[in-house]
């Protein structure tokens, strides 16, 4: 599902990463951390993708850069980076970037 974002600017942290074969409780975690972050004050949204190799990257959405830090230094969100650098990913990069700009066409008959 796509984020519902309001007019730019407003930022966004684009999270890439490598599953491993280990899921001891992924799933449920990925669930809580999105519950988690959608309390979390300047967010705005999140979206997620992960391909048959392993591979995803997960796009959330946020007023500010005092916002992400927040979440970023959250006690259960810091447990559960955590656990997925001892567990559940190989790999993982996370990029910050500020969106100036921001477009795309809805479905037909649906007002944007």
């Amino acid at each position: 599902m796509f984020a519902q974002t309001p007019e730019p600017p407003y930022f966004a942290v684009i999270f890439t990463s490598q599953r491993t074969a280990a899921d001891e409780g992924y799933g449920h975690m990925a669930e809580r951390m999105v519950a988690l972050a959608a309390q979390q004050p300047g967010f705005l949204g999140v979206e997620s993708v992960r391909g048959a190799d392993g591979l995803g990257i997960t796009v959330s959405y946020w007023v500010s850069e005092e916002a992400i830090l927040a979440w970023r230094n959250d006690a259960e969100h810091s447990l559960a980076r955590e656990q997925g650098r001892k567990s559940w990913y190989g790999q993982f990069q996370v990029r910050v970037a500020k969106v100036e700009r921001a477009y795309g066409m809805a479905p037909q008959g649906v007002q944007p």
